[in-house]
């Protein structure tokens, strides 16, 4: 059984072949995944391809990069949208200062505010950080107490991981482990076994030996094998574990 804790299903790239999509999944063994919203338009969206699946579930929250354009009913909206049965978390959010598409201030405030929301609902943060290192670990040392989240898609430093894990904190990775050149090994092996989750970030980083083309959350399964690979461990053990952790990190009662 595979977990697929981060896709994009509302990306038009899934507009055609859905249904199909899922299917794939189901037949890959996945039996759970949980559809990102980038902002909260997405939502209802991700909420109407979800409703009828028990092992699917969405998110709200505004992305770094389109942190330039939130206002405050954005907020609000993330608000009222938390409190639907399956919104699991507030995300996805945080800080990317490789592209630098929404200015470093106002990704800065949007993601705090973010993190207020996470503190207030009780939800977990889905957390997005690339090249924003210092920033995230300053961030993450004075969250709120019983504040819970995920580097999403981690390819981040050392201090940055420690403080992260000395959070509570989980660490998701996704089909960069797979690429030949992927130099995280060894930290990657040092990332607790309960903290560590599995994703595609589909259709995005389509994994080894489908790098290049379009990712979707049946290629988990090969995210699980270099994992395996990597941490010297059974690959039906990886995905055990992994499954695991996504059902408590989100804090699901169905599989």
């Amino acid at each position: 059984m595979l977990f697929d804790t981060h896709c994009h299903l509302t990306d038009p790239a899934f507009r055609e072949d859905l249904e199909a999509v899922l299917g794939r999944a189901r037949e890959a063994g996945v039996v759970g995944l949980v559809c990102i919203a980038s902002h909260p338009d997405e939502t209802p969206d991700a909420l109407a391809r979800v409703a009828d699946g028990r092992s699917a579930w969405t998110t709200v929250g505004v992305h770094p990069h389109e942190a330039g354009s939130a206002g405050d009913e954005d907020f609000a909206r993330i608000g009222e949208l938390a409190a639907e049965a399956r919104v699991v978390a507030v995300g996805e959010c945080g800080l990317d200062f490789h592209y630098d598409n929404a200015p470093r201030d106002a990704q800065r405030e949007v993601f705090e505010r973010q993190v207020e929301i996470a503190a207030a609902t009780g939800l977990p943060l889905v957390v997005h950080s690339r090249d924003a290192d210092r920033e995230m670990t300053s961030v993450l040392r004075g969250l709120p107490p019983r504040t819970l989240g995920v580097l999403h898609c981690f390819t981040g430093g050392a201090e940055l991981l420690e403080t992260a894990l000395s959070a509570g904190w989980y660490v998701s990775v996704g089909g960069i482990v797979t690429f030949r050149r992927f130099e995280g090994a060894a930290w990657l092996r040092e990332v607790p076994r309960d903290r560590l989750m599995l994703e595609t970030d589909s259709p995005y980083l389509a994994p080894v030996p489908h790098r290049g083309g379009r990712n979707e959350p049946a290629l988990v399964a090969h995210v699980a094998e270099a994992v395996a690979r990597h941490r010297e461990e059974p690959v039906e053990r990886v995905a055990e574990y992994t499954t695991e952790n996504a059902r408590r990190f989100y804090r699901l009662d169905t599989p």
